[in-house]
């Protein structure tokens, strides 16, 4: 027995915005306050993840928001040849204002409004829910930039994305602006069925969670919308029903080893890195579902 077209439009319902949006526009004004350490920098406050694309579901309760240092930024030059990099280290001297100094300023910033409810955390700032605030998981980033070419400063091309350190020193490096950009442009091609059913493959993978199916660590919301991106259009037609059979059934007979991360800037699965998912995990999840779908 297949699950009802009744539970999956359910599932595909948009959760709370209002009192996340609230959350948001209060944790930015905070640290666009004047009387902050880094007021006098160039900064932007954004929100990133399943809020900031329109793919939360009623279960997700933290709110991701980025602030992100653009006086200083780290490059990939990998791919510029030696006589373009050396014009690059040539042009761009060191910053004296980097991540750490903008980090902990940062949690400076927020302690002095928020106190014992900030924790630096791993990866996120965490600011715990309270006085009608969600939980809030906040990344401090600089700039970061993947160099294609390199004459000078007014004649380069890169692809600008984030970039921050977790606490063992790890440097993680992304490009929410484009995932978010290319998650949009998937979904209004696909006659608006996309980020509902990503709602629904959310609700589908907590529904997993709850029931023991699979850890809460297998799937990640980022990893979904990934995994959804690479579906062709033309799945995604007249039903959540279809769109579901048709989606997966696409999926398992695809050769997911070049599914590409919906930023398309970092294939999918890959083993290894803190930006791509483990394929383990993701057989994993597949083959859950399908059970899940047979089994309702």
């Amino acid at each position: 027995m297949s699950i009802p077209e009744t539970q999956l439009e359910t599932w595909s319902h948009q959760g709370s915005v209002t009192q996340s949006a609230a959350t948001y526009n209060t944790i930015r004004n905070v640290l666009l306050r004047t009387d902050t350490p880094f007021h006098n920098k160039s900064v932007s406050v954004f929100l990133q993840g399943s809020y900031g694309n329109d793919t939360n579901i009623y279960a997700e309760s933290d709110v991701d928001i980025v602030i992100k240092l653009d006086d200083c930024w780290h490059s990939d030059l990998t791919a510029l040849p030696d006589d373009q990099k050396t014009a690059y280290q040539n042009t761009y001297p060191n910053a004296t204002y980097c991540h750490n100094h903008f980090k902990q300023d940062v949690l400076r910033a927020l302690k002095g409004e928020y106190g014992s409810a900030v924790d630096p955390g791993n990866k996120a700032i965490s600011i715990a829910a309270g006085g009608g605030r969600r939980k809030a998981d906040l990344i401090v980033a600089v700039q970061y930039r993947r160099y294609y070419k390199f004459r000078g400063a007014y004649d380069q091309r890169y692809d600008e994305g984030i970039c921050f350190f977790d606490a063992p020193g790890t440097r993680i490096a992304n490009y929410p602006k484009q995932h978010s950009d290319n998650l949009t442009v998937k979904h209004q091609s696909c006659s608006s069925w996309w980020k509902p059913m990503a709602r629904v493959l959310k609700n589908m993978r907590s529904t997993m969670i709850e029931r023991g199916l699979i850890a809460a660590r297998i799937a990640p919301s980022y990893y979904l919308e990934g995994l959804l991106y690479n579906v062709p259009n033309a799945k995604f037609v007249n039903s959540y029903t279809d769109c579901f059979v048709g989606a997966i059934n696409w999926i398992l007979e695809a050769d997911r080893s070049q599914f590409v991360c919906a930023n398309e800037q970092y294939y999918l699965l890959r083993d290894g890195s803190p930006v791509t998912w483990r394929a383990s995990d993701c057989d994993q999840f597949l083959g859950e579902i399908v059970k899940l779908w047979k089994e309702w």
